[in-house]
Order: structure tokens, then sequence, then C-alpha cells
């Protein structure tokens, strides 16, 4: 898991954002956030993609958008 690149895209004030956030840390991932409220640049990024919601969280470029634990887990190999 040490390998993985982690970025989550979060908003101000998202309960489910808060929610993956600590996952991610219990999880004990290195992420890189970046909140779509403070930097509309990086709303824009997702819109790119296709994607008008947070949170979305990329792995190794693969995006989860909303909260999915459940799938992350699955996809980074963490026992439940």
């Amino acid at each position: 898991m040490e390998n993985q690149k982690v970025i989550l895209y979060s908003s101000t004030g998202c309960s489910y954002c808060e929610r993956i956030r600590n996952d991610l840390k219990n999880w004990g991932l290195d992420f890189e956030e970046r909140n779509v409220t403070e930097n509309p640049d990086y709303f824009e990024d997702l819109h790119e993609k296709g994607i008008f919601s947070s949170p979305v969280v990329f792995i190794d470029d693969k995006p989860f958008i909303g909260y999915r634990p459940n799938a992350m887990k699955e996809y980074l190999g963490i026992e439940n």
C-alpha cells in the first residue's frame, strides 16, 4: 500500500468528506487532499473528468466517487 498515489477531493462542511478522510488516516495511507471549496481550480479538474460532486478519492488514477469505503478497501486489499 505504500506505493499507492491517493488524492482526496473534498469540500468544506461535507460530512462524507470528513468520514473518508478519517478512513484514509485509519488505514495508514498517505494522501493529498484537494479542497474544491477553497480552490475552485480543483473542482475544474473534476469537471474535466465528468465528475461534479465530492468526495472523490483517486487511488492510482482510479476514481471512487462518493463515500465508498468498502470498494476502496477491496481495491487496496485491506481486510475488514
